[in-house]
């Protein structure tokens, strides 16, 4: 039977995670939902349902890929859920069109057919189209159309067959959190008792969340969708193709995304969806006030004409036969918009409060299939291709990847428009501009900015990606430019700091990167009972270790100092892997993350020991341990020895309130050591370069230990930690190094890679070694593969780079 398990919403997303939870035998499931059946009052009642697959984030490709099949096979009162017409995705311009090859890429990485497409084969494929106004397409044959309402109902029903209870008509008004989780939902029709409540809320997620005391970070967005009169010329075609259904549709579904543009058939007419205009945001607490610009329904407002206008002169220049066609009705529909455009999903800080929000129709059985088998198995994962089941790397889109500094209502909303603005943008996975300033800067700011800093931000953070005063370095000119797309937001003062680093001295910001202080009785206890390898060991010693899900996993990659018996200093990388050591810390042991209050600065090179050697005890003492507690100059420190990027150096901690004195004594004493300051595009180049893999740099968290080639951070003999089982099963696939043949062709992520015709997996991490002149890409492929020389190939652009493995020793 399971938990009883209260869901907030019937939308599409509220019925998946229904049907999927009560098919795994969960049973006690009630769906409450203030609206009525089936046409609810959400997003789900006015979505257009146009499902595209393929997109720049793999998770998201897989799960609408899975959301594809699952509605594929749905039927209610015999009509299909899910008509598989295609989609078709048109060039303008040519730099659209390099974009569509870029996108091919990424469909041939997911294992999605798709087809690159001239003007005439496009014209042929969808006969409305001028072909004069388009240089290309991309076709995928497996995208198409949901019937969004259909699909709801169709689950709807499903689950209620095995026992879920379906309350229309209800507004809940609060979530009993009495002791630190969940125990029910109030509502105003009485209380639901719960173990497990789901937020599914749509719009209104932000209330729900703040009735548990969670902050959602989403904003409600009109989009506009109008619906034209009949078309003769399109019926006509229709006839043609054989159109059963009146009300279906024969052609691919649309994008032109160079005029913000989708377009479906709705029988006899066309549904025009646009983006291209200003972003409109609503309160959310205010969706359901009457008011002059209110549609039917609380999620629709009056449609704009106005704002229409351009978006319908760039669908008639596309598809001329518009031309005799008006528009008929519209709505400015309201979707929920997080600040990077992703889903929020997963179990809060309030034990038994999950999310699922801002998930549209082509994610949403894909969303449920990966939520439920997380809250059942404790793992993430989605259908695999032999029947079985298949990790997927959720991060991108957990709730709390946020920092807190950006969770303001007017920074959410900003960035929200700025997420809505830019849905049709080619963008690139390296970008630096942003468009607000962000909002962490660490104490080192000043000097940054000195130095001509270029900032990228990451995860809220302002952070130098390379120094503008370093232009003048003579390594600048040994540095081998860059083509094209590789070369946006980069420079060759990059390639410059990283060969510093190898040949001299250089001060790293390591500041972005999480501190944790572990401490209390049973500080050991907890990361023993999380680390792939044995940590009880001399009070001065740093080591590295992985924690695992249940699944044996890499969930997080910790560097652990030991400062006492009861006390450890921990960094990660990221705010997920800071907030899955401390969910896990049960009595006697607190984890602190202390990253606000600290700042941290690498002093990397050959030449680091003579630099630190100038500022600390003469005679050394003290220096022979990994980890250690002193002073740089005045400074107190907490001193980390080693780095990871196959270089000597130190990294230090202290105090924000006295990071530029650190910096400060740093500089000076290595003035005539030729110190600089290196940014993050060198240190990325230079991990890469020795071989180091962590999250966020070419690791995800559906790969385990051996998988990474990360085994000797486990020890077989150390006993139980959590996910030992998988940490030391064989692999069948690894990631190794690519060497690309020609050194000047530069990857940045997500290509395919292939064994002659065959797609064998795809780019997790890129970078150039500029100490070797070789151009290198992180991949996981068949264990058969990964043996050095093994002949490869990327394809970037839809061109095909020569590669082959090359089997170095992992960091």
């Amino acid at each position: 039977m399971g938990p009883r398990v209260v869901i907030v919403g019937a939308g599409i997303v509220g019925c998946s995670l229904a049907d999927e939870l009560t098919a795994r035998g969960w049973t006690r499931v009630t769906v409450l939902e203030q609206g009525e059946a089936v046409r609810t009052g959400g997003s789900t009642s006015h979505a257009p349902g146009l499902v595209f697959q393929t997109t720049g984030h793999p998770t998201m490709t897989r799960l609408a890929r899975a959301t594809t099949a699952k509605y594929g096979s749905l039927r209610l009162d015999g009509r299909a859920c899910f008509r598989p017409v295609g989609g078709l995705e048109v060039a303008a311009g040519r730099e659209r069109l390099a974009d569509l090859r870029r996108r091919h890429g990424w469909a041939t990485a997911a294992g999605i057919e798709s087809h690159l497409l001239d003007p005439g084969e496009c014209a042929a494929l969808h006969p409305l189209i001028d072909r004069e106004v388009v240089l290309g397409g991309l076709h995928v044959p497996s995208d198409g159309v949901a019937v969004p309402l259909g699909a709801a109902e169709a689950q709807a029903r499903a689950a209620a067959a095995r026992g879920a209870e379906f309350r229309y008509g209800v507004r809940v008004t609060g979530i009993d959190t009495a002791g630190g989780r969940v125990r029910g939902v109030e509502t105003d029709d009485g209380r639901v008792a719960a173990e497990i409540v789901v937020a599914a809320a749509g719009m209104w997620g932000p209330l729900v969340g703040a009735m548990a005391g969670v902050t959602v970070p989403l904003t409600p967005m009109a989009h506009q969708y109008a619906w034209t009169t009949p078309m003769r010329e399109l019926d006509v075609l229709q006839k043609l193709r054989g159109l059963v259904d009146p009300g279906g549709a024969v052609f691919p579904t649309l994008r032109h995304p160079d005029a913000d543009l989708s377009v479906r058939e709705h029988g006899d007419r066309l549904g025009v969806g646009a983006s291209g205009h200003r972003a409109m945001p609503a309160d959310p607490a205010g969706l359901d006030r009457p008011g002059p610009d209110r549609g039917g329904m609380p999620s629709e407002r009056t449609f704009t004409d106005l704002d229409f206008e351009p978006s319908w002169n760039a669908a008639q220049a596309l598809l001329p036969a518009l031309a005799d066609a008006k528009v008929e009705r519209g709505v400015n529909g309201l979707v929920p918009v997080t600040p990077d455009g992703m889903p929020l999903l997963g179990e809060t800080r309030v034990p038994g409060f999950w999310l699922a929000e801002a998930v549209g129709a082509t994610h949403s059985a894909g969303v449920a299939q990966a939520l439920v088998s997380w809250m059942v198995d404790g793992v993430p994962s989605l259908p695999g291709p032999d029947g079985g089941s298949a990790p997927v790397d959720l991060s991108a889109a957990h709730h709390d990847r946020f920092d807190p500094a950006l969770l303001a209502p007017t920074t959410v909303r900003s960035r929200a428009c700025r997420s809505f603005d830019e849905i049709d943008d080619i963008a690139h996975p390296q970008r630096l501009s942003t468009s607000s300033r962000p909002p962490r800067a660490g104490p080192f700011e000043a000097r940054h900015r000195e130095l001509g800093a270029v900032v990228a931000e990451l995860d809220g953070w302002a952070v130098p990606a390379w120094f503008g005063d370093n232009a003048d370095l003579p390594e600048v000119c040994e540095v081998r430019p860059r083509r094209a797309w590789a070369g946006r937001h980069w420079s060759p003062i990059a390639g410059a700091e990283a060969l510093v680093v190898r040949r001299a001295v250089a001060v790293v910001d390591l500041t972005s990167r999480h501190r944790l202080e572990v401490t209390g009785p049973n500080a050991l206890g907890l990361l023993q009972q999380l680390a792939t390898v044995d940590l009880d060991r001399p009070v001065g010693t740093r080591t590295r270790a992985l924690a695992l899900d249940r699944a044996g996993r890499i969930h997080a990659d910790l560097d652990v100092a030991r400062l006492g018996a009861d006390r450890f200093a921990v960094g990660v990388a990221t705010r997920l892997e800071a907030r899955w050591l401390a969910e896990h810390a049960l009595g006697a042991v607190e984890v602190a993350d202390v990253t606000g209050g600290t700042c941290s600065l690498g002093v990397w090179g050959p030449a680091a020991g003579v630099l630190l050697s100038r500022l600390s005890d003469p005679s050394g003492r003290g220096w022979a341990a990994d980890a250690l507690e002193t002073h740089v100059g005045a400074v107190p420190v907490l001193a980390l020895r080693g780095t990871p990027a196959g270089v000597d150096g130190v990294e230090l901690w202290t105090g924000a309130d006295l990071g530029a004195a650190l910096w400060d004594v740093l500089w000076d004493a290595g003035a005539t050591l030729g110190v600089v300051a290196a940014g993050a595009r060198a240190v990325t180049s230079l991990l890469v370069e020795a071989g180091h893999r962590t999250l966020g740099l070419g690791l995800d968290t559906e790969l385990t230990p051996p998988e990474a080639g990360l085994e000797h951070l486990v020890d077989p003999g150390k006993g139980l930690f959590l996910g030992r089982a998988g940490a030391l099963a064989a692999p069948e696939r690894r990631l190794v190094t690519l060497a690309l043949d020609d050194p000047g062709e530069v990857v940045v992520g997500d290509e395919p890679v292939l064994a002659g015709d065959e797609c064998v997996g795809r780019v997790s991490a890129a970078e150039v070694s500029h100490t070797e002149d070789m151009s290198l890409a992180l991949a996981a492929v068949p264990s058969a593969l990964a043996v050095e020389g093994t002949e490869l190939a990327v394809e970037y652009f839809g061109r095909r780079l020569p590669a082959r493995v090359v089997v170095r020793e992992v960091l």
